[in-house]
C-alpha cells in the first residue's frame, strides 16, 4: 500500500507552489495501483518549510508527494522524512495521480533554488529556475 500527496489549489489542480497550497489530496493506493482512499486535508498557508506539513505527511504514512514548484528547503525536509518528491507537475490532480501510478511522470530535478520573502502586508514568493 502506498500513499501519495498532492498540492491542490480550490480548483483540484497542481497547486503552482507546494508551500503555498490551500489543500492537500491524499491518495491511498492498494498494491495493484486501485485507489483505497482520498482524503482532503487543508493547509494552514504557510512556506512549505516553515511550516508543520511534513510532520502531518509522515503521520499520514505518505510515501511520495507529486508537486509543481517546491523550494529546495521544503524538498529536503520531506526526502529526510522518507517521503520521496517528483517534481514538475501540473494539471488536474486526478489526471496527475493517474499518470503517476502508471510510471508516465518522473521527476524533472527542477526546484525553486532561491526565496524572496516580505511579511510585512503579504507574502511575496520569487522561484528562480
Amino acid at each position: 500500500m502506498k500513499k501519495i500527496a498532492i498540492p491542490i489549489t480550490k480548483d483540484n489542480k497542481v497547486a503552482d507552489h507546494f508551500g503555498r497550497c490551500k489543500y492537500y489530496e491524499i491518495y491511498t493506493f492498494s498494491n495493484t495501483n486501485e485507489i483505497l482512499d482520498l482524503k482532503l486535508l487543508e493547509s494552514d498557508g504557510k512556506c512549505g518549510c516553515k511550516s508543520n506539513i511534513v510532520s502531518v505527511l509522515v503521520k499520514e504514512c505518505v510515501t511520495f508527494m507529486l508537486a509543481g514548484n517546491i523550494g529546495d528547503s521544503a524538498m529536503s525536509k520531506l526526502v529526510v522524512a522518507g517521503i520521496g518528491v517528483v517534481r514538475g507537475c501540473s494539471g488536474k490532480s486526478a489526471d496527475v495521480i493517474l499518470e503517476f501510478v502508471e510510471g508516465k511522470i518522473t521527476d524533472t530535478d527542477v526546484s525553486c533554488a532561491s526565496h524572496d520573502h516580505k511579511h510585512k502586508k503579504g507574502h511575496a514568493h520569487a522561484c528562480h529556475h
